[in-house]
């Protein structure tokens, strides 16, 4: 016979649709509160406010497959995630979030959508050919980075450390240079997310919880933006920096040590790839505290300390960079974006990148005191700081992915039967979201 749920359950569930109803009041409000200004000619510059784009409702040659991917994940996902064997499911969890992430990606067809999405006067790919010595380069790149010289760098190049400039590069020096291959590359290595956080979640919360992460990860509606934009791949890389810290801190031996320094190598090279990856403290805290890995830290430690040192040998201080970017930032019109309406319009953003499921997600998790909750809390403690720095003004559905796919987590803290509805939820705002506003960035 069915279980009735207890009162308990019926409290923790009314609970929870209290927490959706809150994320979209933000949603909504933060949209209408966009339209009006936008209408009134305020500074904002993102006309579908709050995310980065403009309105554009379409279909297109994605839309199906991103349709029978969506309703086969929700079907199917829940089942498969609790019973593969966790090596198949890590396996089948990642070729399945490949598939949602690029169906998405081709609803603007394959040129527009995936092999054209990097190759702007904005993006990395555009000062690829400015670097044709990668030493030299990294000596001057903070001469380069305040605007109005002639040879300043693009964009995005100039808003970020010399990690994610060099990446690109080095694909054109393998021979997998353009855009094609760079937004390939970049959705490959974003879409590691899908195992990582599972590893994290297992090593320190068990494998129930983790199985039960892995169809929200899969239809991460942040995949919006994961394919296809540099900051994926900053997630993919972040995030298997996290894994192999948690694998190293509940383990021990050779192996043990080599995750730790693995760790601290790919933790440190995040820091080269963006600023605002320093957050990702909170997120180490939480895995060392939780299994008292002093050991892996110290280990970490020393992977991150020889990034640092190597970047520092030729040429390119972090601080410095740091300092230059403050400025380079004030320099733009996008300073200009009024802080009153960003601090609670970012918000808006991260509940439709990382799903309206986040709220419910933090909800559980301020009552709870399991590892997974702790997770959460720690995505929460990172988005926030960035919020209220006010350096983060718009544009964090896809500068938050790092943090934002912490928030699948939650999926953990709750019941079975209960899932697969949230599951469905985070699916239909992807779709939405994907169909109706053209991202940019």
């Amino acid at each position: 016979m069915p279980t009735t749920p207890s009162p308990t359950a019926d409290r923790r569930w009314r609970a929870d649709l209290v927490a959706l109803a809150v994320a979209v009041v933000v949603v909504v409000g933060s949209a209408a509160a966009g339209f009006l200004l936008n209408r009134a000619g305020g500074p904002l510059y993102a006309d579908a406010a709050p995310l980065f784009g403009y309105w554009l409702p379409r279909v297109g040659p994605g839309t199906p497959l991103a349709i029978v991917t969506a309703g086969a994940v929700i079907t199917w996902g829940p089942v498969l995630a609790a019973r593969l064997p966790w090596g198949r499911l890590l396996v089948t969890g990642y070729l399945a979030g490949m598939v949602w992430t690029v169906s998405l990606a081709l609803v603007d067809g394959w040129q527009n959508g995936i092999a054209g999405r990097l190759t702007e006067w904005t993006e990395y790919l555009h000062d690829v050919p400015r670097v044709t010595d990668i030493g030299a380069a990294l000596r001057v790149f903070t001469d380069r980075i305040l605007a109005g010289q002639p040879d300043s760098w693009t964009v995005h190049v100039s808003g970020h450390p010399p990690g994610a400039l060099l990446s690109y590069v080095w694909l054109d020096r393998i021979g997998l240079g353009g855009g094609a291959w760079a937004a390939v590359v970049s959705m490959s290595v974003g879409q590691l997310a899908a195992v990582a956080v599972p590893v994290t979640v297992r090593a320190l919360a068990g494998a129930d919880a983790a199985r039960a992460t892995m169809p929200f990860l899969v239809l991460f509606p942040g995949a919006v933006w994961v394919g296809v934009s540099a900051d994926g791949m900053f997630t993919g890389v972040s995030t298997t920096g996290i894994a192999l810290l948690a694998i190293a801190a509940t383990r021990r031996g050779l192996w043990a040590a080599c995750a730790a320094v693995s760790a601290g190598v790919l933790l440190g090279f995040a820091l080269f790839l963006s600023y605002g990856l320093v957050l990702l403290f909170p997120l180490v805290v939480v895995v060392v505290l939780w299994t008292r890995g002093a050991r892996a830290l110290l280990l970490a430690a020393a992977g991150v300390a020889g990034v640092v040192a190597v970047f520092a040998w030729y040429g390119f201080w972090w601080l410095d960079g740091y300092h230059l970017v403050v400025q380079r930032y004030h320099q733009g019109d996008f300073a200009q974006r009024p802080y009153e309406y960003w601090v609670f319009g970012n918000i808006g953003a991260l509940l439709l990148s990382a799903g309206p499921f986040a709220a419910v997600a933090v909800r559980r998790a301020a009552v709870d005191r399991g590892a997974a909750a702790w997770l959460v809390l720690a995505a929460t403690a990172a988005v926030l700081a960035a919020d209220i720095s006010g350096l983060s003004k718009a544009e964090v559905e896809r500068i938050w992915l790092p943090f934002a796919v912490w928030f699948a987590v939650g999926a953990a803290l709750l019941p079975d039967r209960q899932r697969r509805w949230w599951l469905a939820g985070q699916a239909m705002t992807a779709l939405a979201v994907n169909h109706l506003i053209a991202t940019s960035w």
